[in-house]
C-alpha cells in the first residue's frame, strides 16, 4: 500500500535524516517536505548523519512548496496531535485507527462524527447570522436532518465555507491496496496548523505520560511507522542461530559417569553415601537440552578436575 511521511516547515535539518532512518527501519521510503527551513536539507551534513545510511530515503524525498502537491495519489490524509482539537477529524490513536482503517469499520464512525461537527457548526453560524430567529408555527418540530459530510476544506479557506456534499461522499468502506496513506507532520515548534488538519480524516494522537507527552519528531514518526507497519502485517523475528545437534541419551550418560569419578576425587561425592546427587544432576542436565557441543565442554571440566585431584596427591 502507497505510504507518504509528510512533514510541513520542518526547521531542524537533524530531524529530516531521523526521520528519513524511522521510515527505512519500518520499510518506507516515500518522504515529502513541504516548505522547509533549508531549501538544500536533503544534502546537509547533519541530515545524512542523522539517517543514519538511510540516504536511499534522502535521494528519493522531494521538496514541494505547498501541502497540495504533497497529496498527489493519496485518498487518506492522517494529521498528527497532541492534544485534540474543539473543531476538526476524530481524535484516535494509532492502533484504534488502524485497525478501524483496514477493517473497514470508518464510515459509521466518522459519518457520525462528522455530522455531529456539521450541526454544532452550523448551528453556530445560524446564531451568529440570526440572533432573533422566528419561532416554528404551531405544530410543527424539528424534522430530521438529512445525513451531511463536511467536504475536504482547501488550504486557506475558513471554517465558515462549509457545504453539504452527498453522504456517501465521506463514507470510507476500508481502503484498498491502490489506496494511499499519508501521514502529516507539523513543525517542531507549533505543530500543524488548523487548517492542514481540518483537511485530514483523523487526527492521530500518541498516547504517552499525561506529564510529559513531549516526543520529537523522529520519535514520533518512528511511533507511527512502527504503528503501521504493524497494522500491515509486520516483520518477522529473525530466527536465533542453530544451537548444535542435541545430546542423545547415551552422550549424556557417559558424561554423568565421567562425573561421577571427577566429584568422587575431589570429595565433592562420597561414593558410599551417593544420596541422590547424581540423579539430581541427571534431571537438571536434561531440562537444560544440553548440545553435544556441550556434553564434550562439561567432559573438559570433569578430565580438569580429575587431573587437579592426581596432582593434589
Amino acid at each position: 500500500m502507497k505510504t507518504r511521511f509528510i512533514l510541513i516547515q520542518t526547521s531542524h535539518a537533524g530531524n529530516v535524516g531521523a526521520v528519513a532512518r524511522a521510515m527505512k527501519t519500518m520499510g518506507f521510503d516515500d518522504l515529502v517536505l513541504v516548505a522547509p527551513r533549508w531549501p538544500n536539507v536533503l544534502r546537509k551534513e547533519e541530515t545524512i548523519q542523522r539517517a543514519s545510511g538511510a540516504l536511499d530515503v534522502l535521494a528519493n524525498a522531494r521538496i514541494v512548496a505547498t501541502l497540495d502537491e504533497a497529496l498527489d495519489g493519496i485518498s487518506h490524509l492522517c494529521a498528527t496531535a497532541m492534544t485534540p482539537r474543539d473543531f476538526g477529524p476524530p481524535t484516535r490513536t494509532p492502533r484504534e485507527h488502524f485497525d478501524l482503517l483496514l477493517k473497514g469499520e470508518l464510515c459509521a464512525l466518522d459519518g457520525r462524527a462528522q455530522e455531529a461537527n456539521f450541526a454544532d457548526k452550523t448551528h453556530a453560524l445560524n446564531r451568529a447570522a440570526d440572533p432573533h430567529p422566528s419561532p416554528l408555527p404551531a405544530g410543527e418540530g424539528v424534522k430530521p436532518a438529512q445525513p451531511v459530510a463536511l467536504a475536504p476544506l482547501g488550504r486557506g479557506r475558513g471554517e465558515g465555507h462549509l457545504r453539504h456534499v452527498p453522504s456517501h461522499a465521506s463514507s470510507n468502506q476500508g481502503i484498498s491496496s491502490e489506496s494511499g496513506v499519508a501521514f502529516l507532520f507539523g513543525s517542531e515548534r507549533f505543530g500543524m496548523a488548523n487548517e492542514d488538519v481540518y483537511r485530514c480524516h483523523v487526527a492521530l494522537s500518541i498516547p504517552t505520560n499525561p506529564q510529559f507527552g513531549s516526543l520529537n519528531l523522529g520519535a514520533a514518526v518512528q511511533v507511527i511507522a512502527y504503528e503501521w507497519r504493524q497494522a500491515l502485517g509486520g516483520y518477522g523475528v529473525p530466527e536465533s542461530a542453530p544451537q548444535g545437534e542435541r545430546a542423545d541419551a547415551a552422550q549424556l550418560a557417559g558424561m554423568l559417569a565421567h562425573w561421577e569419578q571427577a566429584l568422587a576425587a575431589i570429595s565433592f561425592l562420597d561414593p558410599a553415601a551417593p544420596k541422590k546427587l547424581m540423579p539430581r544432576l541427571n534431571q537438571m542436565f536434561n531440562r537444560a537440552a544440553l548440545t553435544q557441543e556441550e556434553i564434550h565442554i562439561l567432559r573438559g571440566v570433569a578430565k580438569s578436575m580429575l587431573q587437579a585431584a592426581r596432582a593434589n596427591r
